[in-house]
């Protein structure tokens, strides 16, 4: 048998291990069930492995299956940014870099960043992507995205991660609420408040990091609230909902009814860090990591 793995036949693959059932996978790609179920038989012949378990109620991939798509969504990705890249440079530009971020990191970091980009590479073209820790981290790994903004510890590896913006941290209470900076002693002072947060899910170490704030002022904090928005957080403690801590460089981006007293007595600070993949060939990527770490 000669036949050849093309492309064609990883595309079919993938259109099948996404929907995992032919006759949708077929209708997705504008051919028959039949001709898609002769594609992947003879593409599994090719690879002598079994990439599917077909019975007459469902599809499943195999354990080879899983790992054969994860590994064809990473090769498609980086043809079809290959291809875009390809007609930037041809249209005169240097190329594209995608930044994905936290909200947080649009008061500074990111801004001055784009700023700077277009004054020294007026060339390089750049797409932006607000997205939680985890979903940037997943898509770096998965070259969606050259560069992240992130608030993390660590990274899993192939990636690397280097602070670039510290932030102290800063109560944040209703307009009129009776605790003013210059009457404020410590965080204790509102260990009876409610607070709202920002999701756990959506940047572990800033809510763990705001818990150890709270447990260092000699209480554990009532969370009667979550968001991934700061600005819902904000509305919410404008409509005395609850009080927050928040990265203090937050209070210039919005216009509500709220205050901030900074922390500034305390150890804990809100650090965001730059998250990028070591072998990234993007030569973009450079460009704005020697931006961000020229200081």
């Amino acid at each position: 048998m000669n036949y050849q793995i093309e492309l064609r036949h990883f595309i079919y693959f993938l259109a099948v291990a996404e929907e995992l059932h032919y006759r949708k996978a077929a209708e997705k790609l504008f051919i028959s069930q039949p001709g898609l179920s002769t594609q992947i038989k003879q593409m599994e012949e090719i690879l002598e492995t079994q990439l599917f378990i077909r019975d007459k109620k469902k599809v499943k991939l195999t354990a080879a299956g899983e790992f054969l798509k994860g590994e064809v969504e990473f090769v498609l990705n980086h043809l079809d940014q290959t291809k875009k890249q390809l007609k930037l440079i041809a249209a005169g530009h240097l190329g594209e870099i995608r930044i994905g971020f936290l909200g947080s990191a649009m008061q500074n970091v990111v801004p001055d960043l784009l700023i700077e980009l277009k004054q020294k590479y007026p060339l390089i073209h750049t797409s932006l992507e607000e997205l939680s820790n985890r979903a940037q981290v997943e898509a770096i790994l998965r070259d969606k995205l050259d560069l992240g903004f992130v608030r993390l510890a660590r990274v899993p590896k192939g990636l690397q991660i280097k602070p670039v913006f510290e932030d102290t941290f800063s109560l944040v209470l209703p307009l009129d609420h009776p605790i003013k900076a210059k009457n404020f002693e410590g965080i204790h002072q509102v260990a009876e408040e409610d607070f709202i947060l920002f999701s756990q899910d959506y940047s572990p170490l800033y809510y763990d990091t705001v818990i150890s704030i709270c447990e260092d002022g000699g209480f554990t904090p009532n969370v009667s609230h979550k968001s991934v928005h700061a600005q819902t957080i904000f509305k919410l403690v404008e409509n005395k909902m609850g009080i927050a801590i928040a990265p203090t460089s937050l209070q210039y981006g919005f216009q509500m009814k709220v205050k901030f007293i900074e922390l500034k007595q305390i150890p804990q600070r809100a650090v965001l860090s730059m998250v990028w993949k070591a072998d990234n060939r993007n030569p973009a990527l450079q460009n704005c990591m020697d931006l961000l770490l020229k200081g």
